[in-house]
Order: structure tokens, then C-alpha cells, then sequence
């Protein structure tokens, strides 16, 4: 048989198992990130679906063990395990980190073999993860090892001993502030004004990056309170609630037009998403069922 008859009818089979989503259905998200506190950049958004009986699977494709200014290795990986665990119970998500080193990840067969037993696994309708264009090594590799895992979730000869999937899920990039070689340009902004302090909870349990290493190699560790509660105050307040504002004031218009003027005027704190043009295909009757906050 041609190969390329092959490929068409793959895509279309494909196309043809997205379609079958029906408003209402129970659906399975799943945000990838470089590190443990990478996948909060949807933390809001995934505690939206969390509300509406959705299932939430975050995942940390390196165990975090480099980002520290006086711990490393083991101990620094354990401790970021049980911050990410923690994250997630702030939502009521499962939240696993794998065993890459923190700073080394490569692009490699082995890492797209295990990302692909990951998303088969989960069998996810739709993955969020980083553009490939980011300052960390690791965030531009964990988006192309998800790039590179998008057809191949459904290829039943890649990775036999997994279940091949009947459906590509769609992937959206997270938001970010790189403009080389391509600006992130949104196709989505979500309002999380409802579920904001649920974003703040997931950063904070993070507290060896929150308020150790990300203020030591900034240059502002002596700002950071001592008191657990002022903690979280000045992390809201200093980090959360501006990246938030900034967000749905750059992206108005984008609120706009899917929330209506009268809603997405009022919005006050946003996540924003972009369509990759890997993974399943992104049509206006899917994006309502993929994202069931829209009027």
C-alpha cells in the first residue's frame, strides 16, 4: 500500500477521533514542563477543569535536582518531588516528575520513547507544554520531545509494549515573553480570577524555588519574609498577581472576543495559550469542548 495513502488515512482517523468529543464529556488534560513549578503556568487553568469534574495530570519531565544555590543532587530532587506532590494537592491534580537531571535534558530517542509510554498512559485529549524557542535548554527540548511524541502516540509499532492511541491530543503552548525567532501569539486567555489563590497555593508549596533560589540568583533573597503566611502574601503579590494582571491586560481583546465585552472587560487575572500545529487538529467546535469556559 502507498505510503503516503497511509499517512493520509492515519491523519484523517486521527481528525475523525477528535471530532467524536461531545460537549459534556469528561476530559483529560495534561501539562508537561521542564521542571517542578513549570507546569503552574497553567495552574489556574487546570484548577478550572479540576472544578468541572475534569481529570489534571502535570508532569515534570526533569526531577529539578541543579536549581539550588546550597543543595543538589538526591536531596534537592526529593525535596522538589514532595513540593510538586504538594503543588498538585493544592488542585487536586497528580503531579509526577521524572528522573532527568535538572540542566542536561536532551532531545534523545529514549527521552521521546518514555514521553510517548507518558501520554499513552494517560491518554490525554489535550497537552499543554513550552514553546521551543525559551531561555532554558530544558523547557525548548521538553517542547520538542512532546512535538516529537505527537504522531508517534498513535504509531502501535513505536514503543510496542504501550497501547497505541486512537486519538493525537491537541497541544497548546504555554504562555511566554520571547519574541526570537517568533513571538508567542495567544489563541487562548483564560479569566482565573475565580481560582487565583489556587494558583498562588501551587507556587507556594514550591518553597525551595519560591523562596530560595529564584530570589538568591535574582538578587533579591533579602527581600524574602521569614514568616510563612508573609511568605505568601509578598509571593502573590510580587510574582502571581502581576504575571497574572500582565496577562489579561496584554490580551483584552483576546478575553473580548471569547468571553464577550461585557466579561472579558471585567477579567483581572489570565492565562494565555497558543495552538501548536503538532498533535490533533484545533477547530472552532473542538476549542468549545477542549475549553468549556466560554459563553
Amino acid at each position: 500500500m502507498n505510503k503516503n495513502f497511509m499517512l493520509l488515512c492515519l491523519m484523517i482517523l486521527c481528525l475523525l477521533s477528535l471530532n467524536r468529543l461531545q460537549a459534556g464529556e469528561k476530559l483529560r488534560i495534561m501539562v508537561i514542563g521542564a521542571h517542578p513549578d513549570d507546569a503552574e503556568d497553567a495552574g489556574g487553568t487546570a484548577a478550572k477543569y479540576i472544578e468541572m469534574g475534569h481529570t489534571v495530570r502535570l508532569v515534570s519531565v526533569t526531577n529539578g535536582d541543579a536549581g539550588h544555590q546550597s543543595m543538589g543532587g538526591g536531596p534537592l530532587a526529593l525535596r522538589r518531588s514532595r513540593e510538586a506532590k504538594k503543588a498538585g494537592e493544592a488542585i487536586g491534580a497528580e503531579y509526577i516528575v521524572l528522573g532527568n537531571h535538572d540542566g542536561e535534558l536532551m532531545p534523545t530517542l529514549e527521552n521521546r520513547r518514555t514521553l510517548i509510554m507518558v501520554i499513552r498512559e494517560f491518554m490525554p485529549d489535550m497537552i499543554f507544554t513550552h514553546r521551543t524557542n525559551d531561555y532554558h535548554p530544558d523547557h525548548r527540548y521538553t517542547g520538542i520531545l512532546v512535538q516529537d511524541a505527537a504522531y508517534m502516540v498513535m504509531v502501535p509499532n513505536i514503543v510496542p509494549e504501550t497501547p497505541p492511541l486512537k486519538k493525537n491530543p491537541v497541544i497548546m503552548f504555554l504562555h511566554d515573553r520571547f519574541t526570537k525567532p517568533n513571538p508567542f501569539n495567544p489563541d487562548i486567555v483564560v479569566a482565573i480570577d475565580d481560582v487565583i489563590e489556587k494558583k498562588i497555593d501551587m507556587y507556594h508549596a514550591h518553597e525551595s524555588q519560591m523562596y530560595e533560589w529564584l530570589p538568591w540568583i535574582g538578587g533579591f533573597l533579602d527581600t524574602v519574609p521569614e514568616n510563612k503566611k508573609d511568605r505568601r502574601d509578598w509571593l502573590a503579590k510580587t510574582r502571581v498577581i502581576p504575571n497574572a494582571q500582565e496577562i489579561a491586560k496584554k490580551y483584552r481583546e483576546k478575553l473580548i472576543e471569547l468571553y464577550g465585552r461585557e466579561k472579558g472587560s471585567k477579567v483581572q487575572y489570565a492565562e494565555a495559550f497558543q495552538i501548536s500545529e503538532y498533535g490533533g487538529r484545533m477547530t472552532q467546535d473542538n476549542l468549545k469542548i477542549l475549553f468549556p469556559f466560554f459563553d
